[in-house]
């Protein structure tokens, strides 16, 4: 049994504060705002990817659009979250770069195909 002055008492205690100050999630939101994420990432590949296509951007200048289409998508759904992103999110790094690289594939895929039928055929 710990008394007041018992330094193994002001451990459990700081412990038990660190516990406290822990943030709780519902497993259930946070998943579904993640999965929220990937699908807006993948549509604005889709629409990103078919745009880039249509305004022939070829090589370099194609990724340096989708780069810049993923950091739009990154601060408006910062934004969405009104700049609070603990309170929907675990880390900064779930807004910020989840996601960024799944997209991608999706974005070559509609660059070139929109490239292909406007600008070859």
């Amino acid at each position: 049994m710990a008394v007041e002055g018992d330094p193994r008492a002001s451990a459990n205690r700081s412990l038990g504060d660190a516990v406290d100050d822990l943030p709780i999630f519902n497993v259930d939101n946070l998943q579904s705002n993640i999965k929220s994420i990937y699908y807006s990432r993948t549509f604005l590949s889709i629409i990103g990817g078919a745009i880039a296509g249509i305004w022939g951007f070829t090589g370099l200048t194609g990724f340096i659009f989708y780069f810049i289409v993923m950091a739009v998508a990154s601060l408006s759904l910062a934004a969405k979250a009104k700049f609070s992103v603990h309170a929907y999110f675990d880390s900064w790094s779930r807004i910020l770069v989840d996601g960024i690289f799944g997209g991608l594939m999706s974005f070559v895929l509609f660059w070139t195909f929109a490239y292909d039928i406007v600008h070859i055929f």
